[in-house]
C-alpha cells in the first residue's frame, strides 16, 4: 500500500510533477520517502564493517594461501585485493553506489598508509634488532681507543655529533629565521625573488659539495692541515639553512593578515608585531620545520668525511683537531666487514636514531609551551 502525496506549490508550470511516495517494507516499521522509485534514505553499515572486511579477507585468503603454499607477501597483496573488492561489493548493494565508491576510496586510504608504513618500520626493526647486541650503558660512554672485539663504544662519537650539529643549528636557525621574515613580511622587490631562487637551487645540491665549499673556505683562511669540528658544522649548516628557511616561509604565510592588522591597529610597530604575534602564532611549525632542518643533517657523512675526518679518542673542542661523528663511526664500522665491527655499526646506527627522536620530543614541548595555547589556562 502507497500513499501520494501532491507537489508543492508554486511549480513552475508544464514542469513534470515530483510524486513522494511512502512505501514500508513493514507495516509496523517507520516509512521510507522514495521519489520517483529512488529511496531518499539508505541502511547505513556500522563502522567496524570495513575492518570486519579486513579480518575475513585475511582468515579466507590466508587460509587458502597457507593450503596453496603461497608466501607472506603474496598472501598479503591477495589480503589487500580480496579486502577493497569483498568491502566495496558489500557496501555497494547495501548502501547504494555513493557509499559504496566511499568505502572504496577509505579502504585505499588505509592501504596506501599502510605501504607507507612499510620500510619505515622495517628500518627501525632492523636497527633495533642489529643494534641491540651492542647497544647499553658501556657502549655509550666509552670510545674507541685501546678497543678490542669485545669493548668500545661511540661516546665520542655522540660528543662530536652534538657539538657540530649544534654549531651548525646556531648558524643556520638565525639566517633562516630572518631570511624567512624578509621574504614574508616586507616587500623584498627583485632581492627576494633572487633569494627565493638561491634558496631553491642550494635545497637540491648534493651533500659533498658542501663539504667540498667549507673545506676551500676554511683552507684560505687557516691554511692547509687544519681539521676541526667548525669546518663540518659550517659545512652542514650551508645544507641545513634552506631547509629551515622553506619551512619557516611556509609557517609564516599561513599566520592570517588579520591578526597583523588587528596589531597594526592597536598602534604596534611592525617589529613587535612579527615577534609577539607572527612568530608566537607560527611557534609550532617553526620548531617542526628546525627539527627536520635538523634530521636532515645530522645523519650526514661525505662532508664530515672531507672536513672533520675521524678519530678514536674524545675530542671536545670544536675549533681543533679531528672529531669523531656518528654517521662517519658508523660507516667506518661497517666497511670493515667483520662482527664485532659490524655489531658496533648497528648500535651507532640505533644511537643516532635515538638521538634524533629525544630532540623531536624535546622540541614538540617547547612548541607546546610557547605555543600561544600551549596548554596553560
Amino acid at each position: 500500500m502507497s500513499t501520494t502525496t501532491p507537489s508543492p506549490r508554486g511549480r513552475r508550470l508544464g514542469a513534470p510533477e515530483q510524486v513522494l511516495r511512502i512505501d514500508p517494507a513493514d507495516p509496523l516499521a517507520d516509512p521510507v520517502p522514495v521519489v520517483d522509485g529512488v529511496p531518499l534514505t539508505s541502511q547505513r553499515l556500522p563502522d567496524w564493517f570495513v575492518w570486519a572486511a579486513l579480518g575475513a579477507s585475511f582468515v579466507v585468503v590466508g587460509g587458502a594461501g597457507l593450503a596453496a603454499g603461497l608466501g607472506a607477501p603474496a598472501i598479503l597483496v591477495l589480503t589487500a585485493l580480496a579486502w577493497v573488492v569483498s568491502a566495496t561489493a558489500v557496501s555497494w548493494v547495501k548502501e547504494g553506489e555513493r557509499w559504496g565508491r566511499n568505502t572504496a576510496l577509505t579502504v585505499l586510504v588505509y592501504l596506501a598508509f599502510a605501504l607507507v608504513m612499510v620500510p619505515l618500520v622495517s628500518l627501525v626493526w632492523m636497527v633495533v634488532v642489529g643494534g641491540a647486541q651492542r647497544f647499553g650503558p658501556e657502549f655509550l660512554l666509552t670510545n674507541m681507543r685501546g678497543a678490542d672485539d669485545t669493548n668500545g663504544g661511540v661516546y665520542h662519537g655522540i660528543i662530536g655529533t652534538l657539538e657540530i650539529t649544534g654549531i651548525a643549528t646556531l648558524i643556520s636557525v638565525p639566517l633562516g629565521l630572518f631570511t624567512a621574515i624578509f621574504l614574508v613580511e616586507y616587500n623584498g622587490g627583485w632581492v627576494a625573488r633572487a633569494v627565493t631562487f638561491l634558496v631553491d637551487v642550494m635545497t637540491g645540491i648534493p651533500s659533498i659539495v658542501a663539504g667540498l665549499f667549507a673545506y676551500t673556505l676554511f683552507l684560505m683562511i687557516m691554511g692547509p692541515r687544519y681539521q676541526a669540528g667548525v669546518i663540518g658544522a659550517v659545512a652542514l649548516s650551508v645544507l641545513m639553512t634552506p631547509v629551515v628557511i622553506r619551512g619557516v616561509e611556509e609557517m609564516l604565510r599561513l599566520v592570517p593578515n588579520e591578526l597583523r592588522e588587528a596589531s597594526y591597529a592597536l598602534g604596534v610597530p611592525k617589529w613587535l608585531t612579527i615577534v609577539k604575534v607572527v612568530l608566537r602564532t607560527a611557534v609550532a611549525g617553526i620548531t617542526t620545520s628546525i627539527m627536520i632542518a635538523i634530521a636532515r643533517v645530522i645523519g650526514e657523512t661525505a662532508p664530515l668525511l672531507i672536513t672533520v675526518g675521524l678519530t678514536v679518542r674524545t675530542n671536545t673542542n670544536p675549533v681543533e683537531g679531528s672529531m669523531a661523528t656518528l654517521p662517519v663511526l658508523v660507516y667506518d664500522q661497517y666497511s670493515r666487514g667483520e662482527t664485532a665491527t659490524m655489531e658496533r655499526a648497528w648500535a651507532g646506527a640505533l644511537t643516532l636514531i635515538v638521538i634524533v627522536m629525544v630532540l623531536n620530543l624535546l622540541a614538540r614541548l617547547v612548541s607546546v609551551y610557547l605555543s600561544p595555547k600551549g596548554g596553560r589556562r
